[in-house]
């Protein structure tokens, strides 16, 4: 693997941007720029061995420092909706903005995502890996400590995109991170994500209520159009799942080594997307809210279900429901955290299953 840097637009305070460019020697070829450590762009073979885009963005780095999705974000230091926004650490409680009202919504108003991340190149089990580092500071967006947290990506010869997470901390603070890539297997001629295969190794997932605050329950997916243990075309069940959004869902998993949670397959292109991690959920999103007014890299707009997500994370309501694993993080305990997607291709119409 090897790793190019370039410069990208200025920052929000007039600093250069830099892009970086990771690539495999089978094709595999992803962008990142240091803000908000944005996945801008991955280049994927597809069964003729054609490469093309498989990440939703821009065609500049500019266009990332206006408003977007979320595109191919880090997000911290809650990734999802933490409702209502507050939470307790003994006794005294910390109150977050509602910058999704009544949600607080992926870190806050100026979360991770809008952040200009330090940046190294190191030495790697695979070659090279980029390191971003940022400094979270005690009362950034209300939460409590000083946090520093350092987000690897690395991309093999298998074309694997693996991103490590990595925090330490000097005050007891919740930490839930993720990446927030839209991806379309289709390539960059495929308008929607509906006539993809997906399958999800999850017997059960957290239900929200009305306005999408987690509710603090679980459920069985047996008999629901959510039960994507077996591989399902999305169009067949997305009119029955809630909002058309998709859910977060409690993964089988192993706690010391990150396990396979997650396949999707585009037929027309022949590509297979492989998720593997050590978080305990993984957040669904099926694109629904793209509405046409998010420009795209052809000159048009994203429309509904022009990308989905599979978004690893933790529950991130856990501080208000103690049953659930604890994102809460501390002096002694250091964050870790481990998420890769694979991506292949195969000459047959219908996905190989996981397992």
């Amino acid at each position: 693997m090897t790793i190019q840097e370039s410069k990208g637009a200025a920052g929000p305070d007039g600093e250069i941007l830099k892009v970086y460019t990771l690539a495999s020697p089978n094709g595999l070829a992803v962008k990142v720029t240091n803000y908000g450590g944005i996945i801008t762009s991955i280049l994927a073979p597809d069964r003729d061995g054609a490469n093309g885009e498989v990440a939703l963005g821009f065609g500049s780095v500019a266009r990332y420092l206006g408003p977007h999705p979320y595109f191919g974000a880090i997000i911290g230091r809650i990734a999802g909706r933490l409702t209502p926004p507050w939470f307790e650490v003994k006794g005294h409680r910390y109150h977050l903005a509602a910058n999704q009202s009544p949600h607080h919504l992926h870190g806050g108003r100026v979360g991770f995502d809008r952040r200009v991340w330090g940046t190294a190149v190191v030495p790697h089990e695979r070659g090279e890996a980029l390191v971003l580092s940022y400094r979270s500071s005690d009362g950034e967006e209300g939460y409590p400590g000083n946090v520093e947290v350092k987000v690897s990506y690395a991309v093999s010869d298998d074309n694997a995109l693996s991103i490590h997470y990595e925090a330490s901390t000097d005050q007891e603070t919740p930490l839930s991170l993720t990446n927030h890539s839209y991806f379309n297997l289709g390539g960059p001629s495929s308008d929607s994500v509906t006539g993809h295969q997906f399958q999800i190794l999850a017997d059960e997932y957290t239900p929200v209520g009305p306005d999408f605050s987690h509710t603090g329950q679980r459920r069985s997916v047996q008999d629901l159009a959510n039960d994507f243990r077996r591989p399902a075309l999305l169009s067949a069940r997305l009119g029955g799942l809630f909002g058309r959004h998709g859910d977060n869902y409690l993964l089988r998993r192993e706690r010391t080594a990150a396990a396979a949670v997650a396949r999707v397959f585009a037929p027309q292109s022949g590509r297979l997307m492989d998720v593997q991690t050590t978080a305990p959920c993984l957040q669904f999103y099926t694109g629904v809210n793209l509405d046409g007014t998010v420009p795209d890299r052809r000159g048009g707009t994203y429309e509904r279900f022009a990308g989905f997500c599979l978004e690893c994370q933790g529950y991130p309501a856990a501080p208000h429901f103690p049953a659930f694993e604890t994102i809460m993080i501390s002096p002694t305990q250091r964050y870790r955290q481990e998420t890769s997607y694979r991506f292949g291709a195969t000459d047959s119409m219908e996905m190989p299953p996981l397992g």
